[in-house]
C-alpha cells in the first residue's frame, strides 16, 4: 500500500504539471486580437489598467518571438519597441488599488522569461533592444511583485 501512495502522487503530479505549463502559451497572439486588447486597456478604469497591459506586453512578445523565428526582424523589433512603451504605463499604473495584481505580475514573470529566451537566440545586432526590454519588463515585474507583497 505505500508504494502505490507515492506512485498515484507522481501520477498525478505528472499530468498536472504539463497542462499548468502550457497556459500561457496556448493561444498564438495576432495583430487583431493586440489592437482589441490594447483599446480595451487605454479605455480601462485605472484599477484594471495595469493587468490589462501585462497581458498586452505579454501577447506582444510572443508574437514578437513568433516573428523573430520566422526572420521578419523588422516587425519584431517595431513590437519590441511598442513593449517598452507600455512596460513604461504599466510602471505609472502599478499602485495600492489594483485588481488582478498578482496575475499581472505573473504575466511579466512569463514575458522576461520568453524574452530571456529571446536574448539567447537573437543575434549580436539586435541584442541591444531585446535586453533593454527585458530590463523594463523585469523591473516592472519586480514593481508589481513588491506592490503584491505590501498588500
Amino acid at each position: 500500500m505505500r508504494l502505490q501512495v507515492p506512485a498515484l502522487l507522481v501520477l498525478v503530479v505528472m499530468t498536472a504539471a504539463p497542462a499548468c505549463a502550457s497556459g500561457f502559451d496556448e493561444k498564438i497572439p495576432d495583430q487583431q486580437s493586440i489592437a482589441a486588447l490594447e483599446a480595451r486597456a487605454s479605455q480601462a478604469l485605472p484599477r484594471e489598467q495595469c493587468f490589462l497591459y501585462a497581458e498586452l506586453v505579454h501577447q506582444m512578445t510572443e508574437l514578437s518571438l513568433r516573428q523573430y523565428a520566422s526572420g521578419d526582424f523588422d516587425k519584431s523589433a517595431s513590437l519590441l519597441k511598442q513593449i517598452q512603451t507600455l512596460a513604461h504605463k504599466i510602471h505609472l499604473s502599478v499602485g495600492d488599488d489594483n485588481r488582478r495584481l498578482k496575475g499581472a505580475e505573473i504575466l511579466l514573470r512569463h514575458t522576461a522569461f520568453r524574452l530571456t529566451e529571446m536574448l539567447h537566440a537573437s543575434s549580436f545586432e539586435d541584442r541591444d533592444l531585446v535586453e533593454q526590454t527585458l530590463a523594463q519588463v523585469s523591473q516592472v515585474q519586480t514593481e508589481a511583485m513588491l506592490q503584491v507583497f505590501r498588500k
